[in-house]
């Protein structure tokens, strides 16, 4: 592995990408043979409420992207805590900390009415670009700074632009959390193995294809213009709920106050809660679908010792 950073990645030797690659893997699934209340399948809805940060994370200074983010937190999360109301629906909302110390009183609500606040960060920092001893500092000041708005301890954290650093799991692992939402290597959740070990916390994996910032973000100055019209985004997700259904799996969703919450798309939220509603779906927050994982596949490991 010497002098490894300096060479060409096909001049590596067999120890070094393996290195890389068994850095953080998944361990043992975490799939239950039943979901609560004899329901087929889990829907988990979340929210990324990165509100200003988007801009101020880059050192940004437009005044157009900080009010569009300040849409998402004046418009866009009043909208959907009144939408997930009205369909007796509990999500999870994870928040950089300095969007929650902007809007305080957002964060109190939505712990109020019953929905998860996981960590998303301090200011949604690249953290995979950090040096490991700023990304463990500025994830230990997040955790302080969300229980101190709202007056709860995160369980959960979903790191900024989902993706992890050499140290993000040690640290996710030394702070105590029951799970990390950003990687990618099920559609199950699942244990995560440090260096080969298991870490002791669980994946609830996300994907780009659930996800509303690709199908809808556009570079200004750019050429991507990815506006797509919400029943063809809608039919993306019915697609995905509906494997996840037949399954008996989960079905996982991340979305954006900024993005979803305008008149012609939260259409699309509203109308996948109601087509998972009909087909029988056990609404629940990040939080207790990994405990309710977690306790399942303890119950059928100890059936299997029995047996």
């Amino acid at each position: 592995m010497t002098g490894s950073a300096t060479r060409e990645p096909w001049q590596w030797e067999e120890a070094e990408w393996r290195r890389r690659v068994g850095r953080v893997r998944a361990g043992r699934r975490l799939a239950p043979a039943e979901w609560p209340d004899g329901k087929g399948f889990a829907v988990a809805i979340s929210f990324d409420s990165d509100h200003e940060t988007n801009e101020l994370r880059d050192g940004g200074h437009s005044i157009s992207r900080l009010s569009w983010g300040e849409y998402g937190a004046r418009v866009g999360v009043p909208r959907i805590l009144d939408l997930l109301a009205r369909r007796s629906v509990t999500a999870s909302f994870f928040v950089p900390a300095v969007a929650a110390l902007l809007h305080p009183e957002e964060q109190r609500r939505v712990v109020a009415e019953g929905h998860e606040i996981g960590l998303h960060g301090w200011i949604h920092e690249r953290n995979s670009a950090l040096p490991a001893a700023a990304e463990r500092e500025l994830m230990l000041r997040s955790a302080d700074a969300i229980e101190a708005v709202c007056g709860v301890r995160a369980a959960g954290i979903r790191t900024p632009s989902w993706d992890f650093g050499p140290g993000t799991l040690a640290t996710i692992r030394d702070m105590g959390l029951a799970y990390d939402s950003s990687l990618m290597a099920d559609e199950d959740c699942y244990e995560l193995l440090l260096d080969g070990e298991p870490s002791g916390v669980a994946e609830l994996p996300v994907e780009w294809i659930r996800d509303d910032a690709p199908y809808f973000l556009m570079d200004r100055f750019g050429s991507a213009r990815p506006h797509l019209a919400p029943r063809d985004v809608f039919d993306i997700f019915r697609r995905e709920l509906d494997a996840a259904c037949e399954a008996g799996g989960l079905f996982q969703l991340t979305l954006h106050p900024h993005i979803i919450a305008a008149r012609s798309r939260i259409w699309i939220l509203d109308e996948i809660l109601a087509h998972a509603a009909a087909r029988g779906a056990w609404f629940a927050t990040h939080r207790d679908v990994v405990a309710h994982a977690r306790a399942s596949a303890r119950h059928v490991e100890e059936g299997e010792e029995k047996a």
